[in-house]
């Protein structure tokens, strides 16, 4: 991008209208998703705690604002050329839906990771969808061959103005809503969502602080600004396959660099014990990119103000939540899974058992193996799962047990 045309896309007097903009072709298109205050963060983490649910947008994510607002401003020729985008899902369902919405063909390039229902629900747009590479900027590459071979429209998911400022109607929904809100905290793939939002807000209060949140596994954008240019991870690593990104765009970089005021990043456990607090807390189920600004209230060194996290997305496979889901129990303490070596003598099973119903443990799942064992001739290895109440709990059946002369070995 030149500097020329960088500088203009930096003007601050222009951001405002294309929101705008982008939010009168939206009506009728989009649902304009309700902030809902979560009772339970705002005690778990001393704030006022809104939900910004986009997980219930139409075709279940964010993406689908930035999408239909560069489709529709496209011209004739570029509609009539057919349309193509490269995505790990949510922009891929964006752009299928939006094509179909304004009777266009489309071809969506996907990574092979990607999960089988946002394949099926992208087909089901009418799109042709494409599986290529293992992460998003394989497909891409991919996605920009066929353009070029093929002559297709190319809609970038992130690395777009008005992308960008379809994003950022977002923005203007969270402030109309809310007009104190102090913070809102965005997840960040490419950063094309936060880039919108930090426009909006930046645009109608500057004193909207705009935080954004990555996985540690693929902290794409917390890289390039660190080190004061556009860089490339070796290699991405997370579960939140939606924020899987190895490059930000050039013009995310310098609106980000420009608008947002900080970047948290949240480990695996941080982001599945949010999707199960989300789900538990407010039956919501979001996908695990959808989460990351949940995953980060833990890490505000704030107290006391109106803060809204942007839930972006919700397209989440069952195979997935149940997996998530215990990991998050895992992570909270609500699951402890023990073994430890018995004497193969009568009536050792049995006080265990009395210790843990004692404690009030539940054992939900029992593992009696003389083979296991170390010395298989003498001894017997139990293996335990148990529901517990946290960590507190989990510490003082531990001490309990070796209190008791078991001595344990902590599996999870």
């Amino acid at each position: 991008m030149s500097s020329l045309a960088l500088n203009n896309l930096l003007d601050d007097n222009k951001h405002e209208k294309c929101i705008r903009n982008a939010k009168g072709k939206l009506k009728g298109i989009i649902k304009e998703t309700n902030l809902i205050h979560s009772d339970f963060f705002s005690k778990e983490f001393g704030n006022n705690i809104y939900l910004k649910p986009e997980n219930l947008q139409f075709t279940g994510s964010f993406k689908i604002r930035g999408a239909f607002n560069k489709i529709a401003n496209l011209s004739e020729k570029e509609k009539t050329n057919g349309i193509i985008a490269s995505s790990a899902g949510n922009h891929a369902q964006g752009v299928a839906y939006s094509a179909q919405k304004l009777g266009l063909q489309s071809v969506i390039v996907m990574p092979n990771i990607t999960p089988l229902i946002k394949v099926n629900a992208t087909k089901s747009y009418g799109s042709e969808v494409v599986l290529h590479g293992n992460v998003y900027d394989e497909a891409y590459n991919e996605a920009l061959r066929l353009a070029e071979s093929k002559g297709y429209t190319f809609v970038h998911p992130f690395n777009d103005y008005d992308v960008i400022c379809g994003q950022g109607t977002i923005g203007v929904e969270i402030i109309d809503q809310l007009a104190d809100v102090d913070e809102i905290l965005v997840p960040i793939g490419g950063g094309g969502l936060i880039s919108g939002i930090a426009l909006a807000a930046k645009s109608i209060n500057p004193n909207i602080r705009v935080i954004g949140v990555e996985p540690l596994g693929a902290m794409t954008m917390k890289s390039s600004i660190d080190k004061g240019k556009v860089v490339e991870l070796d290699i991405v690593k997370t579960t939140a396959e939606g924020v899987a990104v190895k490059k930000p765009g050039d013009l995310t970089f310098n609106l980000v660099n420009r608008y947002v005021d900080g970047i948290i990043t949240v480990s695996e456990e941080d982001i599945m014990e949010a999707l199960l607090l989300l789900l538990e807390k407010h039956k919501i189920i979001a996908e695990t990119a959808g989460v990351l600004s949940l995953a980060a209230l833990k890490k505000l060194n704030v107290k006391n103000k109106n803060i809204v996290c942007v839930l972006s997305g919700g397209n989440i496979d069952v195979v997935t939540i149940s997996s998530v889901v215990n990991k998050g129990l895992i992570s909270r303490g609500r699951i402890f899974c023990f073994s430890v070596d018995l004497p193969d003598t009568p009536g050792q099973l049995l006080k265990i058992s009395q210790i843990l119903s004692n404690l009030g443990g539940n054992v939900i799942k029992l593992e009696h193996n003389q083979f296991k064992a170390t010395d298989r001739y003498m001894n017997v290895q139990l293996e335990v799962t148990v529901e517990t109440n946290g960590h507190k709990h989990i510490n003082q059946i531990i001490k309990t047990l070796k209190k008791e002369k078991f001595y344990i070995n902590r599996v999870y």
